[in-house]
This record gives structure tokens, sequence and C-alpha cells, in this order.
């Protein structure tokens, strides 16, 4: 004998009840089955407010009854043949005219008792076990729908409906025997009646319940318990999207696990199996292939006992304290059993070593309830100040590890405490189980999905890929490069280095959007037109809240107040990835700090590409200095649009110097105004930032500038300029000639020199000869020329120095490397 339940969501429908009638009618094939099954999805909860419409003189009561009564009647029409549906129908509908009179009743007497509410609430089970009898029986299999209000019996205890065990098994056994030909038995769950005939349920989980007990009663070989998830799972995946199913767990793992939270199954349901030992299967209604979950006194012994994470939301603290609990005896006891008078379920319990302080989890609808019942019990030690009032905090969950023998597994308790530590998630208060079966964390609510996917992370993430998730600023032209990049080279990135980007934020100026399982890039900018506002920095809010795993923030703007964003993102988790000069060229002490704060906080920042573009002139740096080598000397070209400019000047063959920088701005070489090119500064913040990884603390004020032009070109318009430049042609034209005439070559460089002073920086144009390296530099070319102790043969860094796709890929190698 063999006993399948399935729950409402596998009945929802009539597609849906198809699936289970394959499913039964090939277990048939096998052995006698009983089938439990469940009201068809949300019935039993529209039943219970259909009820209480009645009982508050609502006639809104009669429309939600049609609504149920279309529900079913579409379902027979849809599964059932032709020659089978009158009848059916029939049948159903006198149930639904029972209900009819049930709730007419309430509403005139406008009165609920518990036992309207169970016959209210019973009907559910009724329609959907009648219906997939009649589809069964249609298919030719041997069946007989059994009624559960007969056979399953309940005694009141302490106002709470208690199967009667006894005489539930034997009804059970009788049936039975007594239809020895039967192949598929179908029972309604959750339903139940008294010793006095009176319709009686079961409960959360009944149905899960009932057929617990048809599976106790017959000694069955299998109690199956079919849903719509796969099995019990190592988290929720709603949370964690990695999470698997458990393919094996004992009983105790399994009733821990759900105690903390775990829905697929409610502990009390499946005792009556539990006791028995029958091996109980969880399985996937919509994909009846997979395996599920197998729960079973000794399953097979795994190297890793460590079996899942679960939480209890919804909870309560309350804190006992006060000098009076030191060395006295019975405070404990006196607080739990007022509690237990009262109704109250303690979840878990904590105490200090000093005896001093006492915390206890309960439910947040019993909080001021347990308040009331300890300050009253505890009211003369309250009263003469060797005890504080009961303390009461709300909003916090419980998170669970749970596992075999989970205390014994090598540093668990310390790797999860350390993991939760280390993504700012504070922890409230730690509990460890008796049955050395679970650690718990109690925390903050809000903080509970990010604590169950960091935990997850730490101990079930077996897969070799790394997931590594963007939030990235600015969709100028380098942000659109970097997300094409991505785009289109996800499943490369992956092969060749194991990391798997998701980008999970985006934003420009006006709107940002957010998905924490990555967004859709097809489109990145239709995405942002529909995303909230950016306003009031509603982004960087929006990061705040976010705790994912190698999460890394990425800066393509070009703002210079976003460094201060930096610090509250390093505390938050987030690596920082940017090409933004202004932030690395800002006073050293702002440098420092970012710097300082990102090491204090464990996690990286780099900004490769606000110097070279992709070019890794600061890594070379770095690299060199980190390994104890020292900087004697840089000469670099950092501007491409200067190096267009001087390398495609010849003192007027060509065209003059005002005509040659109009060809850069043409070709978009240029800002908008090619003065800002011309200044300089941003050669100068691109020397501080290299300097500065050289390990010099370098200010703009150290740096010696031999401008390019003098500053009455800076005043005026564009057009002035350009005219100011034609004006003074002949001056750059006889540079030019000065040192053509000696073979050399002018060329704008940046450079840092060691001296026995220190060290000196400068930029200006200098005249380069053919030996130099930067001789037969081209184009918009840059170049950087590295000398240092270890290597007195300088290294050469050579080539494009701009670029939205040169700079998107330079950023994309800070993320990924």
């Amino acid at each position: 004998m063999q006993v399948l339940k399935f729950g409402g969501t596998s009945v929802a429908n009539a597609q849906n009840i198809s699936k289970v009638v394959d499913i039964v009618s090939k277990a048939a094939e096998n052995d006698r089955t009983i089938l439990v099954c469940s009201a068809i999805s949300k019935c039993t909860d529209k039943l219970i407010k259909i009820g209480h419409l009645a009982s508050s003189g609502d006639s809104d009561y009669v429309g939600l009854i049609d609504e149920l009564q279309e529900r079913h009647h579409k379902i027979i029409l849809e599964l059932l043949p032709i020659e089978k549906q009158a009848e059916l129908t029939e049948v159903c509908d006198l149930h639904f005219d029972s209900l009819r009179s049930i709730c007419q009743g309430v509403f005139l007497l406008r009165e609920l008792s518990p036992a309207s509410l169970d016959a209210i609430a019973s009907f559910g089970e009724l329609w959907s076990t009648k219906i997939i009898t009649a589809k069964l029986a249609s298919i030719g299999l041997a069946t007989k729908w059994i009624d559960s209000r007969d056979i399953i019996k309940t005694t009141e205890q302490n106002g709470r409906n208690v199967v009667d065990t006894r005489l539930t098994f034997g009804r059970i056994r009788r049936v039975l025997e007594n239809n020895p030909i039967t192949q598929v038995f179908i029972a309604p769950g959750y339903i139940a009646s008294d010793v006095q005939g009176r319709i009686t349920t079961l409960g959360r989980g009944g149905s899960d319940y009932s057929a617990s007990l048809f599976a106790a009663a017959c000694e069955a070989r299998a109690l199956e318990i079919w849903t719509d998830v796969p099995g019990m799972m190592t988290a929720n995946p709603k949370t964690v999207p990695s999470a698997r199913t458990i393919r094996n767990i004992s009983y105790k793992a399994a009733l821990e696990l759900s105690h903390f939270g775990a829905k697929v199954i409610y502990p009390p349901t499946i005792r009556p199996a539990v006791a028995v030992g029958i091996p109980i299967y969880v399985k996937d209604t919509f994909h009846p292939e997979d395996s599920g979950t197998l729960i079973e006194k000794n399953p097979p012994r795994s190297k890793d006992q460590l079996i899942g994470i679960s939480n209890s939301d919804d909870i309560a603290l309350l804190s006992l304290e006060g000098s009076g609990m030191v060395g006295i005896p019975g405070f404990s006891s006196r607080l739990f059993e007022t509690l237990s008078r009262n109704g109250i379920n303690i979840i878990l319990i904590t105490q200090a070593s000093s005896v001093h302080t006492m915390c206890i989890a309960v439910s947040e609808k019993d909080a001021e309830k347990a308040k009331e019942a300890a300050d009253r019990c505890f009211a003369y030690e309250i009263s003469t100040g060797e005890l504080n009032p009961l303390k009461v905090e709300k909003g916090f969950s419980i998170v669970c590890l749970v596992g075999d023998d989970v205390l014994n597994q090598s540093g668990a308790t310390g790797r999860m405490l350390a993991t939760l530590g280390k993504h700012s998630i504070r922890v409230r208060a730690t509990a460890q189980g008796s049955s050395e079966r679970n650690v718990s964390v109690i925390v903050r609510s809000q903080d509970a999905s990010d604590a169950i996917y960091h935990i997850h992370n730490e101990f079930f993430d077996k897969s070799p890929v790394k997931d590594i998730h963007l939030f990235i600023a600015g969709f100028g032209v380098v942000g659109r490069a970097l997300v094409e990049l991505i785009h289109k080279n996800s499943d490369k990135i992956v092969a060749r280095t194991g990391k798997k980007i998701h980008v999970c934020g985006l934003s420009n100026s006006r709107k940002f959007v957010v998905n924490m399982a990555g967004l859709d890039l097809s489109d990145p900018m239709a995405l942002l037109d529909e995303g909230a506002s950016s306003a009031d920095e509603a982004y960087f809010r929006r990061l705040a809240e976010i705790s994912l795993e190698n999460s890394v923030f990425v800066d393509c703007t070009g703002s210079s107040d976003i460094a201060y964003k930096y610090l509250n993102l390093f505390k938050r988790g987030y690596s920082v990835v940017a090409c933004n000069k202004i932030t690395f060229s800002a006073p050293y002490s702002q440098y420092a700090h970012l710097k300082e704060t990102a090491l204090a906080n464990g996690v990286s920042l780099k900004y490769e590409t606000t110097v070279g573009a992709a070019l890794p002139i600061l890594e070379s740096i770095s690299r060199s200095v980190n390994s104890g080598d020292e900087i004697l000397k840089v000469e670099a070209v950092l501007s491409g649009t200067l190096n267009y400019i001087f390398s495609n000047y010849a003192g007027g063959e060509g065209g003059t110097f005002a005509e040659v920088v109009k060809r850069a701005q043409d070709a978009g070489y240029t800002e908008p105004d090619p003065r800002l090119d011309l200044s300089g500064r941003d050669v100068l913040r691109k020397l501080l930032i290299l300097s500065r990884e050289a390990g010099v603390p370098l200010e703009e004020k150290d740096v010696r500038i031999n401008p390019v032009l003098g500053p009455e070109f800076f005043t005026g318009k564009v057009d002035e300029f350009y005219a100011k430049l034609a004006e003074n042609e002949e001056n750059f034209a006889a540079s030019y000639r000065a040192a053509a005439e000696k073979g050399l070559r002018q060329r704008f460089v940046a450079s840092l020199i060691k001296t026995e002073e220190g060290y000196k920086a400068e930029m200006g144009i200098q005249n380069v000869g053919p030996e130099h390296p930067l001789f037969n530099l081209c184009g918009t070319d840059n170049a950087a020329i590295i000398k240092t102790d270890f290597y007195p043969s300088p290294l050469v860094i050579q080539g494009a120095g701009a670029g939205a796709r040169q700079t998107a890929s330079g950023v994309l190698n800070d993320i990924i490397l």
C-alpha cells in the first residue's frame, strides 16, 4: 500500500488535475493506492472568508460562493467526458446548496461558531475529491471515494481537535479490508468529525496530516507528498536562486528545518508516519520525473552533513534583565511556566553566562500578552528594582543553519557569524540547539533575506562559477560601451575566467533601475526610461539596502562629489571600479582615506582606466612598488588629443596649428571646447594619480607646469580662441622649427623623477630625439616609460589611451581581475 497526497496547487484546475491523474494511474500499476487531496488552490481561504462575511452581515458572501461554484463547474466541463458531466455537476451542486444553507443561517444569526466554521471550511476537499474520483473512474481504474468524516475521528482537548488515533486507525483498516479489489481509494484531506458526528477540521497542514494518518494506519511502504516545488530545498529559491533540492534527509533534520520556517512540510502533520518509520517522498507534481526529497530515518551519510537554511519571520524578543537574577534559582522556570499557562510558545532561548540577562523569542502576535503575563509574575521583583520590566523588541527573524550533528562541523558557527559580519549584518542573539542539529541567529527582519543569501553562499554554493554583481552609475559613452561588452561577451567571460557578470543596477542622471537577479541588457536604455527617479540619491539609497555577494559599484561618471558615496558603499561590502579621474586626483588626504577605508572593509578599489584607458600603466607601477621595487622615473604622454596635435603639426606644412587643432576637434578627439584639452588639466590629474600609485603623495601645487598656451588663450569664445591661435602661428612654427632643425620632435610629456631631494613632477612640451621611445609616438596613442630600481632598462607601455571601447574594456578587466 502507498499513500499519495496532492496539495491545492496540484489540483487547482483541469490541466493540473490531469497531471495528478497521470501520476496516480502510473502509481496504481505498482501497488494499491490511497489518494488524499486538498481543496483546489485558495478555496479553503475563500470558504473561511465566506463564513466571516456571513457572520458580519455582509451579503457579498453570496457572490463568493457563486465564484467558487463557477470554478468547479469549469473544471468538470474541461476534465470529464460529456456523459459524466451532468451527474457530477449535480453532486457538487448539492454540496453548494448545503453550503448556502449553512451560510444563510450564519448570516441571519450573525454568529459563526467554531462548529459552523469547520462545516463551511470542509466543502473544498469534498468537491475536489469527488471530481478526481470521477476522472479516475472514467479512465477505467477501480476506485472508491471514502468519506474522511466517517473515518478520522477527533476529540476536544484544551479547545483543540485532537485525532483519536486508535479509533481512526481501526476504521481505516476496516475500509481497506472490506474493499480488497479496489485499486485506488480517494479521501478528502483536512476534514474529520468528532465522536458525536459533528464535522471538524485538522488545522494547518491538515491534508498532510490526513495522509500521514492513512499511511501509519495501513503501514504503507511509502507516503508521497506532491506539491509545486521540487522538494525540500537548501534555502527558499526566491531568496537564493542557486538553492538546490535536498535529495536525502533524516526525519529529525527535516522536522528541524520545518520548525524554523521551511514551508514544504509542517512538522506535527507527518508525525504519525514518522512514528512508524514510513519513508516520506516530497515531489513536484509538475516535474514528476524529478527525484524530489526522501525523508527517512537513516539517510545515506554524506561528506558534508550541513543540510539547509530556514527562517522564521515576525519574531519578537523578550528580554528579562536585572541584578536580582544573579545566583537566585527559579527565575527561568517561573518565566517559562507563566508563558506556558498563557498559551505562549517559546521559539528560542538564549541566556548570558553571567545569568544577568535572558532573551527569549516568541511570535510577534504573542508579544504583548507575554509582557503582561511576565510583568504580573515578577511584579514584586520589579517593584523592588531587582528586575526591570520585560523589554519587548519587534521586527526580528530567526535564521537557522540545519544539519545532522551540525555542532561537530568544524568551524560552522564561526563561519556563519563571520559571513554575517563581513556583510554588515548585525546579529542580535545566537543559539545552538540541544539536538545538535541547528545553529540559529536572530537578525532584523529587513536583513533576513541577505543573511540567508550569504550563509547559503558560504556553505552550499559549490558552483565553480563565481557570480559578480555590478551596479553601474553613469550611462554615457563609456557606460554604454561597458554594458554592450558584457552583453556580447558574457559566455566568453565565464569560459575564460569562471566569473559570471550580472548587471544588477544601472543609473544615469535622471533614472535608475535595479534587479538583483540581473537586468536584461538587450535594451538597457528602455529599462532606464521606465526606471525610478534618481533624484535625492535614490539609487544610492537603494544600493545601501542590497547586500549581494561579490557586489561591485562601477563609476562611469565624471562627478566631482561621488567619492564620498564610495565610503558608504565600502561599508556595505561593495568593491569599486572607477574611470572617474576627478575622484583620485582630489586632495591627497581624500585619496588616502578612500584607499584606507576600502582596505579596512576588505573590499577592492580599482581605477586603472583613470590614466591610460586599457593600458596597464597603473598596474605596472603598482606591481613594482608592491614587490619592494622603487620607481626611479616615469615619462608619459597621457593625452591622446595633445599627441595628435603635436604629431600632426609640422610648422605650417599640412596646416597651421589652429587648423590641426580644428581637425582634432572635428574628428571628435577634443572636448567641444578644445581649450579644456590644451590646458593640460586632464594630464595633470593623470600625473597625480600615477604618482600616488608609485607611493608619492603628490598634490597639484607640487607639479611644475609648462603650459602649451598662455592665459590669454583661455578667455572669450571658441571662435575668438581660434583667431588667437592663427595670430600666433609664427610662434608655434618657430618652436617647431627649432626642434626639427635638431632632429627632434615635440611631445607633451608628464614626468615623475626621483632625485636626491625627493621626487620631482613636471609636465609640458619636451623635444625628444630618435633614440627616445616617444619619438615615433603618433596619432592619439599614449605611452608610459617606467624605469625602476630592479629594472633599469625601461618598460615601455604604448597604445590607445582613450576611446569609449578601450576605456570600457579596461573597466571590465578591473571588474574581472
